[in-house]
C-alpha cells in the first residue's frame, strides 16, 4: 500500500502549489509529483515544493513542476511557505536554501518578500547553448535571456494580452537555445514603474503567476532601459512588486494557504 502523504494547498496570485513538509512524511519522487499534479484525478499543482532539514538555513525547497521534472527556483512557492513557517514559528524572517542557493525571505506590509538572489546575465549561467549577448538573443521577437534558477526568455510586446500563450510558449519553451528548456513571458511597457507580463512556466504549461518569472522580467527592462529597477508586475492572477537591489531580486506580494489534505495515492 501507498503510504499516505499529508499536503498543504497554497497560491500565490493564483499560481498554485502543493506543498510537502517531508521533515516529517515521506520525501517526493518523480512519480508522486506527477500523479499529484493531475487537476482530475490527483490534486492539481503548478509546481510542488517539498520542504526539508538545512544545514546552513531554517529550511530547504525542492520545486517539482506538474510533469515531474524539478525546478531550481519556484518565487511565489518560496513566498508562501516562509508566511507559512514564520506564522508557525512566530518568526519576521527566514533564511531558505534552495538549488538557486540561499534566500532571506521577511515580512513586510505588502506580504511576505523574498530575495531571490541576483539575476545570471552570462550565457552560461542561464544556460545557453552557445556564447551570445544574452540582452539581444537571435530569435524572432528580439527577447531577453535572463537567469533567475531557472532560465528565462522574456519578449517586450505592445499588448501582453494578444498574444497566443500556449503556442508560442510551448514553442519557445523547446528553443534549441536553451538546453535546459526556458520559461517564456511576454510584457507590456505600461509605464516607467509598470509591466503587465503574462507567463508559460517549462514543465507547467500556462500559469497566472510566477514569482521568478516576474523576477526575470523586471531584470530584462531595467537592463533594455525600459523601466527602473523597481517596478509593479501585473500578472493574470494579480500583482507582484519586484525590486531589483544592490543584493538581490527582491519579490513581495499577497499568499494564500487554501486547506490541508492527505494524499492516499
Amino acid at each position: 500500500m501507498s503510504p499516505t502523504v499529508p499536503f498543504m494547498k497554497m497560491h500565490g496570485l493564483g499560481n498554485d502549489f502543493v506543498v510537502i513538509d517531508a521533515r516529517s512524511a515521506p520525501r517526493v519522487d518523480a512519480a508522486l509529483a506527477a500523479a499529484m499534479a493531475d487537476r482530475r484525478r490527483g490534486v492539481g499543482f503548478d509546481q510542488l515544493a517539498e520542504i526539508t532539514d538545512s544545514a546552513s538555513g531554517d529550511l530547504h525547497l525542492t520545486f517539482w513542476n506538474s510533469d515531474g521534472s524539478t525546478s531550481g527556483a519556484c518565487g511565489n512557492a518560496t513566498r508562501c511557505i516562509a508566511a507559512w513557517e514564520m506564522s508557525r514559528l512566530g518568526r519576521e524572517t527566514l533564511t531558505i536554501t534552495t538549488d538557486r542557493g540561499s534566500l532571506q525571505a521577511a515580512l513586510t506590509p505588502g506580504g511576505p518578500t523574498v530575495n531571490m538572489g541576483q539575476p545570471l546575465l552570462d550565457w552560461q549561467e542561464v544556460p545557453l547553448a552557445r556564447a551570445m549577448d544574452t540582452l539581444h538573443l537571435p530569435i524572432d521577437g528580439d527577447p531577453v535571456a535572463t537567469g533567475m534558477g531557472n532560465p528565462h526568455c522574456t519578449f517586450f510586446v505592445v499588448d501582453a494580452d494578444t498574444v497566443d500563450l500556449a503556442v508560442r510558449g510551448a514553442e519557445i519553451e523547446h528553443h534549441p537555445l536553451f538546453p535546459e528548456r526556458t520559461n517564456v513571458q511576454f510584457a507590456q511597457i505600461v509605464g516607467p514603474d509598470r509591466i503587465r507580463m503574462r507567463v508559460w512556466e517549462r514543465g507547467a504549461g500556462v500559469t497566472l503567476a510566477s514569482g521568478s518569472s516576474s523576477c526575470a522580467v523586471a531584470v530584462a527592462a531595467a537592463r533594455r532601459g525600459l523601466t527602473g529597477r523597481s517596478v509593479r508586475v501585473d500578472l493574470d492572477g494579480g500583482t507582484l512588486q519586484i525590486d531589483w537591489r544592490a543584493d538581490g531580486v527582491w519579490m513581495t506580494g499577497p499568499v494564500a494557504h487554501v486547506f490541508d489534505g492527505v494524499w492516499h495515492g
